[in-house]
């Protein structure tokens, strides 16, 4: 279940897309989150066409950590149904994998609060 994939989503504005990548990376739920934009959105929603300008997360996780990545993304994100999508990553550097993988793993004891009983 450590498989790498990538979870794109979209939001409205930049400061939407810079909070869910800090809460995901913070969380240890992310590795990474690259985000760019803005771009143009084309979409079709409530029987019209719509157009957006929007700001892109590449959230880059493991399976294993997929449901918690979407429930967070969901509590933060403002839209009503927000793009939420897994690319699976099927090949990369192994050293970038490693990495990635080593971000999300539970929290190394370097960084856990001292017993302090």
């Amino acid at each position: 279940m450590d498989e790498p994939i990538q979870v794109l989503t979209t939001t409205g504005d930049q400061d939407t897309a810079l909070t869910i990548a800090r809460e995901l990376v913070e969380q240890r739920l992310a590795a990474c989150v690259q985000v760019g934009g803005p771009l143009t959105s084309v979409y079709r929603w409530q029987g019209q066409v719509e157009t957006a300008t929007e700001w892109t997360c590449a959230i880059k996780t493991v399976r294993r950590l997929y449901a918690q990545v979407e429930s967070r993304v969901r509590q933060l994100h403002p839209y009503e149904e927000p793009e939420i999508v897994v690319v699976d990553l099927d090949g990369g550097s192994a050293t970038y994998l490693a990495w990635l993988r080593a971000q999300v793993a539970a929290i190394p004891a370097a960084e856990q609060p001292e017993n302090r009983e």
